[in-house]
């Protein structure tokens, strides 16, 4: 096996909870070492981090733009750096590592302002870096099974879509007990949307994977429930795609009852597909006028493209940790091929983009518009 690529993160330090889900799913095939960090904008945290970590001390940075420039001069410098920052930090994060060179793994959603997000895919595309963005669900097997029948005809011209993406850890004000990951998510400034930033560009991202479908424009009703909170933390959109096909989608952080509970229903001339996130192994298939027909992770029914990113045997759940752990799998052959000219051919890897990620951002824009307008129908800006 080849060394380990070795990257770099900003965030995820003491009290942070997605940069510990990175640094897993990161270690999971052993394509990946960490040995260098810029973890908290507190410099005492920041140190105290990369102690726990076993980091270098002298690869302990005050500040990602030290890093950047520090580890693009070292001979043993990082190949890739892991953003994991609140969402207002992505843009200057990111921008201060494609200008040195330096390949991007970035936490969704994008940036927090699609101003910001066009300025990062332009920096991208004149980088000539990766940059993978990490919509983890997108790397589960079952979902990968469901958008590998949806391309291959099994539904026929697909008519309807609906995702959904309920939890219900923020239907108290939680944000003003201490949370520091209700603090920043509630908070315009950082977060650049509340449910349909959060955990609404999952679902939407999800059903677009899938589907293939081109969004034409959306009708979005976002509610603040929870009196004096600052962001939307419930949102009913309606969906109008290119070639007539229609969708909703429900997002919510204040139904109670529900932990992470992301749902795909899509439906065509031929038949229909539903997936579940909490129930991650199964995808229920059911053609036009047949019984409705269970197929599991590694059994007999799945082709390719969910083998592809299938680690254990069936019956063995898979799920949450797996999914990022995939999305890392597929960039590290990215950034390995990239190391000689020509790359991988197109296709030879999935994963989502800056592209995906400019869209995301716009799709929150075009939401807080519409809410804006009385739920107007209105285009992707």
């Amino acid at each position: 096996m080849e060394e380990p690529i070795r990257y770099g993160m900003v965030g995820g330090g003491q009290g942070a909870f997605i940069g510990a889900v990175h640094r897993l799913a990161a270690r999971m095939d052993g394509e990946f070492a960490l040995v260098a960090g810029a973890l908290s904008s507190d410099p005492e945290r920041a140190k105290a981090s990369a102690a726990e970590l076993g980091l270098d001390p002298a690869r302990s940075y005050g500040s990602f733009a030290d890093m950047a420039k520090a580890e693009a001069q070292r001979p043993d410098g990082i190949e890739a750096v892991v953003i994991v920052t609140p969402n207002h930090m992505h843009y200057p994060a990111a921008r201060a590592f494609m200008e040195a060179g330096i390949h991007v793994i970035c936490d969704k959603p994008l940036t927090a302002t699609l101003s910001d997000a066009r300025k990062l895919a332009a920096l991208v595309r004149k980088s000539g870096k990766l940059f993978v963005l990490t919509h983890n669900y997108s790397g589960y097997p079952m979902v990968r099974q469901a958008r590998a029948m949806v391309a291959a005809g099994e539904l026929g011209p697909i008519r309807l879509v609906h995702a959904e993406y309920a939890q219900d850890w923020l239907t108290e004000k939680v944000e003003d007990g201490g949370s520091k990951q209700a603090a920043w998510r509630t908070d315009p400034k950082q977060s650049g949307g509340g449910a349909i930033g959060d955990i609404g560009t999952h679902a939407y991202n999800l059903l677009r994977f899938v589907s293939g479908l081109a969004l034409d424009s959306l009708s979005a009703d976002l509610d603040s429930f929870v009196p004096g909170r600052r962001v939307d933390d419930n949102a009913h959109i309606l969906l109008r795609f290119e070639g007539g096909a229609k969708g909703m989608i429900w997002a919510s952080q204040v139904a109670p009852g529900n932990e992470n509970a992301l749902k795909l229903r899509i439906f065509g001339t031929k038949g229909g597909l539903e997936w579940g996130q909490e129930n991650p192994n199964q995808l229920w298939h059911t053609p036009l006028s047949e019984p409705r027909r269970l197929l599991t992770r590694g059994g007999a029914a799945t082709g390719a493209a969910a083998g592809r990113v299938t680690r254990v045997p069936a019956g063995h759940p898979e799920g949450y940790l797996e999914g990022f752990a995939n999305i890392y799998a597929e960039a590290a052959r990215a950034i390995r091929a990239a190391r000689t000219p020509g790359g991988l051919p197109d296709g030879d890897v999935v994963f989502p983009t800056v592209a995906d990620g400019v869209e995301g951002v716009a799709f929150v824009e075009a939401c807080l518009r519409s809410s804006g307008k009385n739920a107007a129908w209105t285009r992707l800006p």
